[in-house]
């Protein structure tokens, strides 16, 4: 990206000046993203054009698996590959700059949950951990350090050992987060059923193959009843994505200033639904300002009127609109 600081990203203030970055960032992107650029091309848009983010084309996130999207010429500092199933081509996301992947977690968590440094973090994630190029686990493992807890750290499958440290941990005043891929949690629930009343139960989606799909409001109750508390928290993220949105019980998620959900018509890609409409997920992330700030996922969801949104389930197709025009290529 040149000429631009990505402080002005994590300083939003207004949605206007959302708009104004995302423009000046759909720009750089179209000219110096080489895949988003002949993605444009091959759609016939008019770049010069696009006044507004609405007019703005989003590329389907299957890019990220058959190509290597990214904006400028600046040397990759990491790479991170999405977890995937065996036999599964899996997405990749390269980063130039590693620091506004950084920020934008920190800020992003601690805007809604406060000091990182005043939890004690405890991540049930064996399926990623084994994955050493995953973006969730590069975040957690930064977050346990930042913690400075000495209690803090990853757990593979010595649920026994976890459910343990959480007896003990529950009857401090520590504030203390358990943070785990969904059927890990459902596993822990199962074998060591804990009152965690006390306890911030965070999952962050995914059954890897590894049990049956639950919906978010089955999977909800379900660790809800077997561990004591209220509600389940649950972060909404992904590898071709460096800002994450927060949802603090209800399924019902929260963006940074610097992330955008919009909702596609299915029957038509390029027009909006309006609030309490159910369609495709948009994404507007602008600190993804060296690969692609526009990315369409397969993620069906809505707008709420309180502006937060809900994840409502997955397409069942395997080919986004749009990955033939250069998959070939």
């Amino acid at each position: 990206m040149h000429n631009f600081s990505a402080d002005k990203i994590f300083t939003l203030k207004s949605n206007n000046q959302f708009n104004d970055i995302a423009i000046e960032i759909f720009n750089d992107q179209a000219e110096n993203n080489l895949v988003y650029k002949e993605y444009l091309f091959h759609l016939g848009v008019n770049v010069s054009s696009v006044k507004r983010i609405e007019e703005i084309p989003f590329l389907p996130i299957e890019f990220f698996k058959t190509h290597q999207v990214v904006s400028g010429t600046a040397e990759i500092q990491k790479t991170f590959y999405s977890s995937g199933t065996t036999g599964m081509e899996r997405s990749n996301h390269h980063l130039a700059d590693i620091s506004i992947y950084e920020k934008s977690f920190i800020t992003s968590f601690e805007q809604q949950y406060g000091k990182i440094s005043n939890y004690c973090i405890l991540a049930l994630l064996p399926t990623y951990l084994e994955n050493e190029s995953s973006s969730l686990v590069y975040m957690v493992d930064y977050f346990i350090k930042e913690s400075a807890h000495s209690e803090s750290g990853f757990y593979l499958n010595n649920h026994e050992e976890l459910a343990s440290k959480l007896r003990s941990l529950a009857k401090s005043k520590t504030k203390i987060l358990l943070i785990g891929v969904s059927y890990a949690l459902i596993d822990l629930a199962e074998k060591f059923p804990v009152d965690l009343s006390n306890i911030i139960i965070m999952e962050t989606g995914g059954m890897k193959g590894k049990r049956k799909e639950l919906t978010k409001k089955e999977l909800h109750n379900y660790l809800s009843s077997r561990f004591g508390v209220t509600t389940i928290h649950s972060e909404y993220g992904m590898t071709e994505l460096l800002s994450q949105a927060y949802s603090k019980g209800h399924g019902k998620f929260y963006t940074p200033p610097w992330m955008k959900i919009m909702i596609r018509d299915t029957y038509d890609p390029f027009s909006y639904l309006e609030n309490g409409k159910s369609g495709g997920i948009n994404v507007i992330d602008l600190a993804n300002i060296y690969s692609c700030s526009f990315i369409e996922t397969k993620d069906l969801g809505r707008i709420n009127e309180d502006k937060s949104f809900e994840i409502l389930g997955r397409f069942d197709y395997s080919d986004i609109r749009g990955c033939n025009l250069m998959v070939t290529e």
